[in-house]
């Protein structure tokens, strides 16, 4: 409680008086310890499109042709599951460690209450895309996809309803904080916000026309937002305003990678993947981005962050990364 007191504390410092400490964050920003990088041994060689871990040595990974794998060892060894569909699977997510869900092409969601043991179809009453989803708790959770589709279930996916979105844009990424408050992301600039569970949405402005791929939270009003060509928004103030913080292009200027996935493991600690194997650490909450030189350049589409010191990205032709870092604070 502390620690984590301590944190909510720094995150607070760093952003009302960055612009004095600019110099000094500048230096902390050369001392943001690396990551270290393994490559796992993929049973899959094709392309994996998203991995969730429940606890440290538990995680789950889907992608093209229906492919799903599992690992009980943290990524030792990954195994592959028995293939319920051959469809595009998009993303898998536990809302605890026995009750997981699997999105993807054709309206597809698949439904395991026994940590992946079985996997049973639900029926989402759509035929398109569904790319994101977000679950607090085994009953409640929201689903996005293709032409503005929101879906929303209270009974563990039993049955899913309908959420007028009134956007015909493709919805990429969702974050919710509660039961009433929650956000989604993306073709065409949009970001959408709900206050009241998502019996209706909102716009919200970035002054932006990219598509925003992802979108986290790390309290009720910081976030952010990734998306093509290496955009990165920020709000502090629950989306009211969006601020573009995307990095320097640089000299020469090469066409900035596409950013797909962003997480944060505690307030100060953040990770974003993308296109040629990107990698973006944070350690102070988002006030600098260091970019770590990759292992290959196979684009990275699907990450998970067990606890603060390590995280998992899955991606082009089987690439499977396992990456660790010191505690927050060392």
């Amino acid at each position: 409680m502390l620690n984590h007191l301590m944190e909510k504390v720094l995150v607070a410092f760093i952003l009302m008086v960055g612009s004095v400490l600019g110099m000094a964050l500048e230096v902390l920003a050369q001392e943001v310890p690396s990551l270290t990088l393994q490559l796992q041994k993929s049973p899959a060689p094709g392309t994996l499109l998203d991995v969730h871990f429940y606890d440290t040595e538990h995680g789950w990974i889907v992608g093209a042709g229906g492919v799903m794998l599992h690992t009980k060892d943290g990524g030792g060894t990954w195994e592959k599951a028995p293939r319920r569909t051959t469809v595009l699977l998009t993303a898998v997510t536990f809302a605890d460690s026995q009750h997981g869900w699997i999105l993807g092409q054709n309206g597809t969601i698949l439904h395991t209450a026994n940590s992946g043991v079985q996997w049973m179809p639900q029926v989402s009453g759509t035929n398109g895309m569904l790319y994101g989803a977000f679950f607090l708790s085994p009953e409640h959770g929201w689903i996005v996809g293709s032409r503005g589709v929101i879906l929303v279930t209270t009974d563990g996916g039993e049955t899913w309803s309908d959420q007028v979105s009134s956007t015909n844009a493709d919805l990429f990424g969702i974050h919710f904080l509660d039961a009433k408050t929650g956000w989604v992301v993306g073709a065409l600039g949009t970001i959408l916000v709900t206050r009241d569970g998502g019996a209706s949405w909102s716009p919200q402005l970035a002054n932006s026309s990219t598509t925003f791929f992802d979108i986290a939270f790390t309290d009720s009003v910081s976030g952010w937002a990734v998306g093509t060509q290496g955009t990165i928004f920020q709000t502090l103030n629950a989306g009211e305003t969006w601020v573009d913080r995307a990095r320097a292009c640089g000299s020469p200027c090469i066409k900035p990678a596409d950013l797909v996935n962003i997480q944060f493991s505690t307030p100060l600690r953040g990770r974003i993947i993308g296109e040629r194997g990107t990698i973006l650490i944070t350690d102070d909450a988002g006030f600098t981005w260091s970019e770590i030189e990759p292992l290959n350049t196979e684009t990275l589409y699907g990450l998970s962050l067990p606890d603060s010191t390590q995280g998992f990205a899955v991606g082009d032709h089987g690439t499977i990364l396992h990456f660790l870092s010191p505690p927050v604070g060392s």
